[in-house]
């Protein structure tokens, strides 16, 4: 659905984005993490046809960025951080005005039903003007599905939000990626929300330093860890225990096994078993559990 070969943008002497490699599947929800000035808001206004790489090329749902951009930006819904709304126009009115520029036949129903959608519909005579932050964002947010986009980019939905409104949005946010043809471009540094929302991630800082699911993105770099709590730790279970096989990693902290191995459901009964047998009381066995915070930390650090 989207595939950039050598991605790259300048501003005067500015990188913007460099070299970026990448490829999004249809009917995914791709997540773009990075710091402020990582080059995540540049990468969605290249990808929307909005302004033009420097170099490298892109296609985007099968257009061929630069040569079909009016195609792209038809298929493309963008959701920016500022609303961006006519404030003295109400919502409907906001919303039939972008479902004309679309050219979206059944404006009406489209309209009433994305008001609805948003929980927006009895509000829908009020000028965008006069509604909070949150609600201006629902509004552009209905604003950048009107037309029905196969592809929808969301710069920083919840940036601002109070925490009640950035439930709702990621919550309906969560709705949408149930619909299996449309794919969405996420751009966040809010950790939890792309754990929560996205298939995969990208973690970039100028240059596109790793993607994977968030679990392969721990696991790759931690390793998959068990914490195995023991009554007590003879010398000769921790130097028994650290010859099997397929322990990769071995840390006693007092009465705690930590284990670093690459099938923990299949080998966590190995070494109960083997601890029994030699004379070990196990009280509990827990997963090790890092959060995505410390790997995008490290990450962008060894990025860097």
């Amino acid at each position: 659905m989207i595939i950039t070969e050598g991605l790259t943008r300048k501003f005067k002497d500015l990188v913007a984005v460099e070299g970026l490699d990448l490829e999004v599947e249809e009917g995914e929800v791709f997540g773009f993490l990075g710091p402020n000035g990582a080059g995540k808001t540049t990468t969605v206004r290249m990808l929307a046809a909005l302004i033009a790489p420097t170099s490298g090329r892109a296609v985007v749902a099968g257009y061929q960025l630069g040569k079909e951009n009016q195609k792209i930006r038809e298929v493309v819904g963008v959701l920016t951080e500022s609303p961006g709304l006519y404030g003295r126009l109400s919502a409907y009115q906001n919303l039939e005005f972008f479902a004309r520029l679309y050219g979206v036949r059944a404006r009406a129903g489209q309209v009433e039903k994305y008001l609805r959608m948003l929980d927006l519909w009895d509000r829908r005579d009020e000028p965008v003007g006069r509604f909070s932050k949150g609600l201006q964002q629902k509004v552009a947010l209905a604003r950048a599905l009107i037309h029905e986009p196969r592809v929808l980019f969301l710069d920083e939905p919840t940036a601002g939000l109070d925490p009640e409104a950035a439930k709702l949005v990621r919550d309906f946010i969560e709705e949408l990626a149930k619909e299996e043809r449309r794919t969405i471009f996420l751009c966040t540094h809010n950790l939890s929300e792309a754990e929560r929302l996205c298939d995969r991630i990208g973690l970039i800082k100028q240059r596109l330093i790793k993607v994977g699911t968030p679990e392969e993105l721990k696991g790759e770099l931690y390793g998959r860890r068990t914490v195995i709590q023991l009554k007590s730790l003879p010398p000769a279970v921790e130097a028994e225990i650290g010859r099997l096989p397929f322990v990769e990693g071995l840390q006693a902290d007092g009465n705690k096994l930590i284990l670093t191995l690459a099938q923990p459901e299949s080998q966590n009964p190995l070494i109960v078993r083997r601890l029994v047998e030699l004379g070990g009381e196990v009280q509990w066995v827990q997963k090790m559990e890092h959060t995505l915070e410390e790997v995008y930390l490290d990450l962008v650090k060894e990025g860097e």
